[in-house]
């Protein structure tokens, strides 16, 4: 937390007797994982060896974003002989409204805690209203998931933070969404991107963002995607404030990569391995 939050936070803090927690000095990511977005196309081709090069690489976490035709068992099989886990898993908001059951039940069977709603498609986005109903079905997906033994989290961009009706769409989310029910992956590159401060966000709702999304954003005006610490997110920052909003995973995703994504992936690995906060 930095010194102007923590101003603005003294007068609540103090009332409510809370103190906020923070990593240690010198603490750092003891488990680094990877969204395996970053890789699709080497999952589309090869599943077994695309999870074998990250294993190689040293990350101890996957998220996935789809099976390509594996089974649930095959899945489980693999990582269990490469020592990965895989703590979630992304889906789309046809899985958890129009075939709920089975996707649970899928990743129940992987042995994920989380199911995330990734995206919306722009028919799926609305008015504020529409955003509170998301946050309805999410508490319902919520409840379903408990009987499976996981839970459900939302995944943001920056369109969630595009003022509707006087509001901003995702503070709606976070209000109506029962913290019992559904969490939130907070996606740092997007949130910097739409002008905000994860570290607010920490602050004001800790203990909503089980899940992180590491990513990091270019010096050019576009403000596009780069290896995490080449770009002007202040990580340290950051992923030291990361404990007030109940952060346990940290995954590493960059959308595009000028390269490989598996030397971005290994540029990103170094780092993180490297920083302490």
């Amino acid at each position: 937390m930095n010194r102007r939050s923590f101003l603005a936070l003294g007068a609540t803090a103090a009332a409510a007797s809370v103190v906020m927690p923070r990593y240690a000095s010198g603490a750092q990511v003891e488990k680094i994982g990877v969204q395996l977005y970053t890789v699709r196309d080497a999952m589309a081709k090869d599943v077994d060896g695309t999870l074998a090069q990250i294993a190689k690489l040293g990350y101890k976490e996957v998220e996935f974003a789809g099976y390509y035709d594996k089974t649930p068992a095959q899945i489980k099989a693999k990582l269990a002989e490469l020592g990965l886990a895989s703590p979630s898993t992304h889906v789309r908001l046809a899985n958890l409204r129009d075939d709920r059951a089975k996707t649970l039940e899928t990743a129940a069977a992987v042995g994920h805690t989380w199911v995330v709603l990734a995206w919306l498609a722009p028919e799926e986005r609305g008015a504020l209203a529409d955003y509170q109903k998301l946050a309805d079905l999410l508490n319902s997906a919520g409840e379903d998931a408990h009987k499976h033994g996981l839970r459900i989290a939302y995944h943001n961009h920056d369109f969630e933070f595009a003022p509707s009706d006087g509001a901003v769409p995702y503070e709606a989310m976070l209000e109506r969404a029962d913290p019992k029910l559904v969490e939130f992956e907070m996606d740092l590159y997007w949130v910097t991107k739409a002008g905000h401060d994860p570290v607010e966000l920490f602050t004001k709702h800790p203990g909503r963002f089980p899940l992180l999304h590491v990513k990091d954003m270019d010096t050019t005006p576009a403000g596009g995607f780069a290896e995490v610490g080449r770009g002007k997110i202040d990580f340290k920052r950051i992923l030291g404030s990361a404990k007030t909003g109940g952060a346990k995973h940290f995954y590493v995703e960059q959308d595009i990569t000028p390269g490989s994504p598996f030397d971005s992936l290994k540029i990103s690995y170094d780092y993180l391995k490297a920083l302490k906060f």
